[in-house]
């Protein structure tokens, strides 16, 4: 008994995912719908293959195609936005919300990937730092840039389980958590969001991190620019990096040392939700 090229398919393509299956289908029929009513001759090379197998051939290729395509648009930034390694292919990047290392205790949404991505103007400015330092044996090392409107969600639900302390004694050891609303440490907006807001620090030739007198994201009145409760060289070392980033027109958050936004910002209302990947 002779069995159909559609059966045939049916038998193969029950190996696959149901979801590329149907798509596969789909464009199986398109192109032997194609070939029979086509009157261009473009299967000369393929004369000696069975009719089924240069259908499948051919929709093999063009299914390829469409899968490439979506990867590249799913990895697409929206306009006006660069992952900051194709502007300072050298920078350090420690991207802590990918990782556990942060006030969560674990990755935070819309973290995929541990790159960096800021709006052009941002990256730009950003690379005229990293110039001037170098001249000091200095380079940057970025914690964090752009950030989901999803990620800036979840911190706000992580702030509302009161019992999830795990990063309290590194992170936030003199501060209720149940204050961090009030106390302006977790809020329901953030700059980052707008793609022009970075934070980081310093380190040398080595990759060894400056003395900044806290960590990162340390929620204490001792992470302010102007505290003088950290040793002089930190507090040196805050002036120095506060002074090259406003020199390139970034703009310090009073309340953090590692925080700086672009003073012209492109996107000063708009806040962003695409993931970073």
């Amino acid at each position: 008994m002779r069995i159909s090229s559609f059966t045939l398919l049916m038998a193969w393509s029950t190996l696959l995912n149901l979801k590329i299956h149907f798509r596969f289908l789909e464009i199986f029929m398109l192109t032997r719908l194609f070939l029979v009513n086509t009157a261009t001759d473009i299967m000369n090379p393929f004369k000696r293959l069975a009719p089924l197998w240069k259908i499948l051939f051919l929709s093999s290729i063009f299914y390829c195609s469409i899968l490439c395509s979506s990867g590249y648009a799913q990895n697409k930034l929206p306009d006006g936005f660069i992952r900051l390694s194709e502007i300072i292919p050298d920078v350090h990047v420690d991207l802590r919300y990918y990782s556990k290392d942060n006030f969560l205790g674990r990755p935070v949404e819309g973290y995929l990937s541990p790159v960096c991505i800021l709006s052009l103007p941002a990256a730009k400015a950003l690379s005229k730092v990293q110039l001037d330092l170098k001249k000091e044996g200095l380079k940057l090392k970025i914690f964090d840039a752009y950030r989901p409107q999803r990620a800036v969600d979840d911190f706000v639900q992580w702030a509302k389980s009161l019992n999830d302390t795990t990063m309290k004694k590194t992170y936030y050891p003199k501060v209720s958590k149940a204050l961090l609303f009030e106390q302006g440490y977790i809020a329901s907006r953030s700059g980052h969001t707008r793609g022009s807001t970075v934070d980081l620090t310093l380190i040398d030739s080595t990759g060894k991190n400056l003395d900044m007198g806290t960590p990162w994201d340390f929620f204490s009145p001792k992470s302010w620019p102007s505290s003088q409760a950290v040793p002089e060289q930190a507090q040196r070392n805050r002036a120095f990096l506060r002074q090259v980033m406003q020199r390139h027109g970034f703009i310090p958050f009073e309340a953090e040392w590692w925080h700086f936004t672009l003073e012209y910002e492109p996107f000063p209302n708009t806040y962003f939700d695409f993931p970073i990947q």
